[in-house]
């Protein structure tokens, strides 16, 4: 976290600098006014009080501007640092080969709440935390100018406030402390499962036992949050007895050194205050320890490979055990470099299983896919199809086999520049609660609304565009809520479009489509790939494949057929009957359609 700060380290300084001058100012203010209260019960001459009176107004007029200033300057700098932090951490998320395995509850407690933990490490721990300390070392200094038994007495009563108690602190809550960000995690995993997911649990009959499972993370987030208020009840209290008993021993000092009474009031009120601002060392350490297991989480993102989370993943799972290895292998070698343009694919002996003693779902699978060339794999449900997109798109790794990339081992390239070589539109793309303009510019950032159109014409979508009032600033709504399924179909296709990587890979991209309008989409889609890039298509439907360089036909995780579409639909076996099959539900779909 220091290292992400560090380009922002003169705005943190300079905050830290004007919270202590806060603090101080506040301590010279209690001091200034005792001495010129008890000054002022002598009845002096008016002119020996003038100077005590402009530094009482001075020092109250300047403790608000100095923490309005800190205010401002430490937000300044943490504000710029957390959007650093929350790209890092989307980055970083987005780019983890053990994605499939993310819960998005997770994902956004870690997005929100974990980086607002880097937030409060800064403002509510170092910042405050630095401030106290330089208050506490020029109090003391001040009280020796007065008398050197009573400094020493402060001393001693500050490393009380300062030290000890904060030690106390964190001894009392961490354990406590760490359980309450995976707590909140899986409580946010609870909410989306329970609004998302309503209406398969009621099919299946279990919002019961979910709410049940949610209600008892809920109660047990709450008791520790009751128990860590309570250590924080008896650790302030008893900086308070601290701060009396430093108080008093240093007014009982101060009289046996035969210091006058005005200065043995000024010094009372000055350790009150000192001691006071002291024990803001207590809560920064009780935060801190309250912020740990959320600064872990983030730090564990934007420090650790993500190919270590995805071999960690994959050996606890007992999938792709190999993949670990040469994964180390490649980074003990240099990772290699993304060049743009066309690749060649190869799966050699793939075997993928997602649970150890299952069957694979992919089983031995080889196949070659170099630039250029356009191949759809199809099948029935369970086939494998979408493990063998998420194997070429590094989601999943190989428990043996492997998958090379012009001739080098998938798992040697960088997970956050694959998608620059293998992407398009996946099973379950994400559509945001933004506009469709700011939807397809993850795909290319930096494109123009020229290639907005032709993706979007290419996807059958440049229409309805045009056609909302707000063209294409119309927002879109949570995951693409207010489209139609066909609607935020095309436009994860465009994006996929957009993006253009070197190997398209298109996982029903024409799923929530009528057989007219899906044919159209294909086709429009597979003529706007660039020349030389490759495809992979995975579909159900057998129509508008008739143009394919090959087509593979997957069952159990194996291949059964392959060839080209004449030469499949002339040959007795799946892929045949399941043409038939379609052929005869689409000619009746459109037999049954209204004619304009």
């Amino acid at each position: 976290m220091l290292r992400l700060a560090r380009p922002y380290l003169g705005r943190l300084v300079g905050a830290g600098l004007l919270a202590a001058a806060t603090e101080f100012a506040g301590l010279a203010l209690m001091a200034t006014a005792t001495w010129l209260l008890m000054s002022a019960a002598g009845r002096p001459p008016l002119d020996r009080l003038t100077v005590a009176i402009v530094a009482v107004r001075a020092l109250a007029i300047s403790r608000g501007v100095f923490r309005y200033t800190e205010r401002l300057a430490g937000h300044d700098a943490v504000l710029r640092m957390i959007t650093d932090v929350r790209a890092g951490v989307f980055a970083a998320l987005a780019a983890r080969r053990d994605a499939a395995r993310q819960r998005t509850g997770d994902a956004l407690s870690r997005l929100v709440s974990d980086v607002e933990a880097v937030q409060d490490l800064l403002l509510r721990v170092l910042v405050p935390g630095a401030a106290a300390a330089t208050v506490s070392v020029l109090a003391v200094a001040g009280a020796a100018a007065v008398s050197l038994p009573a400094a020493g007495v402060l001393a001693l009563g500050l490393l009380v406030a300062g030290v000890a108690l904060p030690l106390a602190a964190t001894a009392l809550t961490r354990h406590a402390a760490d359980q309450v960000a995976p707590l909140r995690g899986a409580l946010a995993t609870d909410a989306v499962d329970l609004t998302h997911g309503a209406a398969d649990l009621a099919a299946f009959g279990a919002t019961g036992h979910a709410l049940d499972a949610a209600a008892d993370r809920a109660r047990r987030l709450a008791r520790l949050e009751r128990r860590l208020a309570a250590t924080g009840f008896a650790v302030d209290a008893a900086g308070v007895l601290v701060a009396g008993a430093t108080a008093g021993a240093v007014v009982v000092t101060a009289l046996r050194g035969g210091v006058g009474g005005v200065l043995v009031g000024v010094l009372a009120v000055g350790s009150l205050a000192a001691v006071e601002v002291a024990l803001a060392l207590v809560g920064a350490a009780r935060q801190r320890t309250q912020l740990r297991a959320g600064l872990v989480r983030v730090a564990a993102l934007l420090t650790a490979p993500a190919a270590d989370a995805a071999a960690g993943a994959a050996a606890d799972a007992g999938v792709g055990v190999g993949v670990g290895a040469e994964v180390g292998a490649a980074r003990a070698a240099g990772v290699t470099a993304v060049v743009p343009g066309s690749h060649d694919v190869r799966f050699d002996e793939v075997t993928v299983r997602y649970r150890a003693g299952a069957a694979p779902a992919l089983d031995r699978f080889t196949l070659d896919l170099p630039a250029g060339r356009r191949i759809a794999v199809v099948g029935p449900s369970g086939a494998g199809k979408s493990t063998l997109a998420a194997v070429l798109t590094g989601s999943v790794g190989p428990a043996e086999g492997r998958v090379t990339l012009d001739g080098v081992d998938l798992s040697a390239y960088p997970a956050e520049e694959l998608p620059r070589a293998v992407g398009g539109l996946l099973a379950e793309a994400y559509v945001f609660h933004a506009t469709v303009r700011e939807n397809l510019l993850l795909g290319r950032p930096a494109a123009d609304e020229a290639e907005l159109a032709t993706a979007a014409r290419a996807a059958g979508l440049l229409d309805w565009v045009h056609a909302q009032p707000a063209g294409w600033d119309t927002v879109v709504g949570e995951e693409g809520g207010q489209l139609s399924g066909g609607q935020r179909q095309r436009l994860a296709l465009a994006r996929a479009l957009l993006a253009a990587p070197g190997v398209l890979v298109l996982d029903e991209p024409t799923e929530g489509l009528d057989p007219a309008a899906a044919d159209a989409v294909l086709a429009s889609a597979l003529a706007a790939t660039s020349a030389g890039h490759s495809v992979l298509l995975i579909s159900h439907r057998l129509s508008g494949l008739a143009d394919l360089d090959e087509i593979v036909v997957l069952d159990a995780g194996r291949v059964v057929q392959r060839g080209r579409h004449d030469e499949l639909v002339a040959a007795p076996g799946w892929y045949r009957d399941q043409w038939l099959l379609q052929e005869a539900a689409e000619r009746g779909y459109l037999a049954l359609t209204p004619r304009p």
